[in-house]
Order: structure tokens, then sequence, then C-alpha cells
């Protein structure tokens, strides 16, 4: 294995073309010194020097790559000592004003090298578990998986990259899967000029493919400095499953999951159930059960069925993981759709503790206090989860609802306006985002630009006539428009078509202008 790795980093290479070079120094000192009328002693101080370089060479071989030119650390592979991470023993930080901004990383979706189309899931799984791995590390800052993904199969000028998204590197890479095989690329480039930081490929087998994903992430982390703490490290040491087929499922899972619709989260729901079929102690698959049940009845069939097994699939995934940050969110979410708001909000506390990084928990919670009528709480929430994902636009245009039913005009048209520069931003790179387009619509209106927020508010409704959120937020827009009757027929679409977030409706100040109308009145009586 030792000489393995001489090998790969090129040592026995250098050695041989030093010794070369040497060879030549010396046979041409020895011609020209004497003719020169140089002194003895420095034909001995030439071969002094050669000697010393040798060791001196062969080190930086080991330790060093040349790669565009530029100098940079060999990384180190599976099997051979590699340095430790650095790690903090104190998990507790303090910003300091005027300090830098801690390092940055976008890691783009993989590219799909097999002979298989329908491998792409596979691909886009890997980098989302590295998103969701380095995530995890309080001084990094990781763009999410939606404005990452944004950029899958475009044209990339990874240096236009890294500016559009205001990131320091960007890591990209490629898979090649066949039968039990996978290849692995991966580099990670810095976006001021465009050098590799580091670059590696993998040749393994398929079930290797968890610790391919553990070693990206923690070169990442050394070559881009970040001090870790021992939770953290931890936290990038742990492996969810240790069964491929499972985790091939899980991937499939999540990929139906972000689609966002109706049958996507069926599709996505069976293949969690798949997982678990065959991993019956996979917590996060577990977790994507739940968080599909609860998807399915607030948006699209609020049927106990749904209630009840989104509970118990987050209770199981708790069971089998008390520390998985995810199985706590999934299970307050549940919970709180059965109005036990006081056992939500614990979870959603112990979730923040496990992992404060994690976007879903500062959401999810907010959303949970605002349709109690806890605006302040719900305010800070969303503020927080600004914070997490700063390019999200969906917390700032909440948060401008939240601080509107606060009266706050200033914070209102602030966050309402950072939550449709997002939308826009996001919409240059997903033109056809429905959920973008409608949110920014509400936005627009609010900041007085009336006419073309009830043009987007159009598009978004021509895009998916039938979808129960589409129909919500448009109804929303024609309310916040004063186009009441219009707002209502929205509004009857919307439930009849799924939705049942009942004390959403009764706070959202977006439809005021239809509390008094008695087709409101009456649509709130019929609902659980």
């Amino acid at each position: 294995m030792f000489f393995q790795e001489l090998r790969r980093r090129r040592v026995f290479r250098v050695a041989v073309v030093y010794a070369g070079l040497a060879f030549i120094i010396f046979q041409v000192a020895d011609f020209t010194f004497p003719a020169l009328h140089v002194p003895d002693w420095f034909s001995s101080a030439v071969v002094i020097v050669l000697l010393v370089g040798f060791p001196i060479a062969v080190g930086l071989a080991w330790a060093f790559d040349i790669t565009d030119k530029r100098l940079v650390r060999t990384p180190s592979q599976k099997g051979t000592p590699k340095p430790a991470p650095l790690t903090e023993p104190d998990p507790t930080r303090q910003a300091v004003p005027g300090a830098k901004p801690p390092p940055s990383v976008v890691v783009l979706p993989f590219v799909n090298m097999s002979a298989d189309p329908e491998n792409e899931y596979f691909c886009d799984g890997m980098a989302e578990e590295l998103i969701n791995a380095l995530t995890k590390i309080e001084d990094l800052r990781v763009v999410a998986r939606s404005t990452a993904f944004s950029f899958k199969g475009k044209e990339l000028d990874l240096r236009e990259v890294g500016r559009k998204l205001n990131v320091e590197t960007v890591l990209e890479g490629s898979v090649r899967k066949a039968d039990n095989r996978l290849r692995v690329t991966a580099q990670l480039i810095n976006v001021a000029d465009g050098y590799h930081r580091w670059s590696e490929r993998y040749d393994r087998e398929l079930k290797d493919v968890f610790a391919i994903q553990d070693e990206i992430a923690e070169s990442i982390v050394r070559a881009l400095r970040v001090m870790l703490s021992e939770k953290e490290k931890r936290a990038l040491e742990k492996v969810p499953t240790i069964d491929v087929e499972a985790y091939d499922y899980y991937l499939r899972g999540r990929k139906f999951f972000y689609e966002d619709r109706r049958k996507s989260l069926e599709f996505a729901r069976q293949m969690f159930t798949r997982a678990i079929q065959i991993d019956s102690s996979y917590a996060l698959a577990y977790a994507g059960i739940a968080d599909c049940c609860s998807w399915l009845y607030m948006y699209f069939e609020s049927t106990q069925a749904n209630l009840r097994e989104a509970e118990e699939a987050s209770l199981k995934a708790l069971e089998l993981d008390p520390d998985l940050a995810e199985a706590h969110v999934a299970h307050g979410l549940a919970v709180s759709l059965s109005k036990r708001y006081d056992e939500a909000e614990k979870e959603f506390d112990t979730a923040i503790q496990l992992n404060p990084r994690l976007f879903e928990v500062q959401y999810f919670y907010a959303r949970t206090c605002f349709v109690q009528g806890k605006l302040e709480k719900a305010a800070l929430l969303f503020e927080e989860a600004y914070k997490v994902r700063p390019e999200d636009y969906q917390a700032p245009v909440f948060l401008g609802q939240t601080y509107n039913g606060l009266g706050l005009k200033e914070k209102e048209e602030a966050a309402y306006r950072r939550g449709l520069e997002n939308a826009l931003k996001h919409l240059d790179l997903n033109p056809d985002d429905v959920r973008a387009i409608y949110l920014g619509s509400v936005a627009l209106i609010r900041l007085g630009e009336q006419k073309q927020g009830l043009e987007w508010a159009s598009r978004a409704l021509a895009m998916d006539p039938e979808d129960p959120t589409v129909l919500y937020n448009i109804a929303c827009n024609y309310s916040l428009a004063s186009r009441v009757e219009e707002a209502i027929d929205c509004l009857e679409k919307a439930v009849k078509a799924g939705m049942a977030q009942k004390e959403w409706i009764e706070n959202d100040s977006d439809l005021d202008a239809l509390r008094k109308h008695p087709r409101f009145q009456e649509l709130l009586a019929k609902m659980k």
C-alpha cells in the first residue's frame, strides 16, 4: 500500500528525473570547470547541493501536485495516513465584528457519465448528500440544494457561477456507475482565479459510496481550512445506512420528493418504503415517509390515514436515531398538523440543538408559530431561516407577511424586497418554478406593483391551474388586489383540491379583505 501511495504521488518519477538531471549537471561541471579554472572545492560544493536537494525534491513530490500551473497539496487516499480535519474542542463560536466571512462553497449536481441515463438520480443524490453533510458545519457557508441544482444541465463558467452565488469555491464532479463499480471524480475550484484547490478520482466498488462521500467532504474541509468541533466531526463520519441498495431507493425517493406534486410525493413514499424493507433501521427513510405523508395531508389529501402514518413513521425514525435532527423536524411537523403545538415546538427546539444549520427546522417552526398567531416568535424564526439560507425567497416573503400582521411596516417592506430580489434571482435560473412566481407576485403587490404582481399571478395559474398551493396563493393575490369574488373562487377550489391548513387561513393577513364575506365564513366553518 505504501509503494502504491508513492506511485500515486509521483515520488518515483520525481526521484528518477532528479537523479537524471543531477547526473547531467555533474557531467557538465566535470567537463567545463577545469577549462574555466574553477577551484576544486566548487565541484565538491555542487555535489553536496545536489545530494541535499534530493530529499527536498522527494518531500515536495509527496506533499504537492502541480495542477493548472499552480502548486496544490496532494490529497490523501483511503488506506493511507491522512491528516485529520482541524479540530476545535470548544464548539461555542462568537461572531467578531469586521471579521473575515466564513469560507463558502456551492456543490453543483454531479454529471452522469454512466451509459444508463436513469442513473441521474444517483448522481444528484451524491451531490445532495455532500450538501447535507457540509451544511452541518457552522463555520462553512454552503449554498442550498435548490439553488445549486438550478445550474443542472447548463453550460457553466464555474467562476461566473461562483460570482453569481457570492461563494469562494465551487465543487463539481461526475459519476460513472456500472454494475457494482463506481468511478467518481471531484474537483474544488477557486472562484477568484479558476485554479484547483483540490481534485481526486475514486475507482471503487459501489459499496464504497459512503466512504467516497466522507472523503470528499473531509477533503473540502481541509482545503478550506475549516475548524471542526468534535460534534461536527462525528456528524461528518456518521453513515445513515450501510446497505447500498437501501441507499439507492432512498435517493430515488428524494428525487421524487423534490418534484413537490401529489403523484411524485406518492412515488417518493413508495421508494422510502422500499428502502426500509431492505434496511429496517434506516431512520432517514422513515423521516422521508413522514414528510411525504405530512405534505400530502397539508396540500392534497387531508385524511386521517396520512396524518397517522406521518406520526408513526416519524416516531420510528426517532426510536432508531434520537440524535437525527431530520427525524425531530418530521415528528414536529406531523404533530403540529394534529394541533399538538406544545409537542411540536419541543421537537423543533431539539432539532435546533442538534443541527441549527438545518433550514427546515427554522422554517417549519416559524410556520407552526404563525398558525398559532405567535407572530413575534414566527418573525424571529423566519429571520433565522433566512440567515441559514440567505438565497431563499420563501422565508423573507412569509417574514414580510408576519411583519404585516405585527404592523411593522418598515420591516415588512424590507422583508418583501428581500424575498422579491431572491425570487428574481431564482427565476433567472429556474424560469418555470411556479412557487417562486406566485410568492414573488405576493411580494410585488405588497410593494405597490399591483399590475406586475397580477401578471405574475396569471402566469402561475396558467402553469398549474389545479394545484391547491397555486390556487391558494392566487387567492391571496386577488384578495390583496380587492378582487374578492375571484379570490374566494380560487380559495374554494384550493380547499376542495386538498388544502387543509385552516389555522393558516385564519391567520393569513393576505386574506383580510375576505374575512367578512359570507362565502369565506361558510368555507372556514366547513373546514375541520
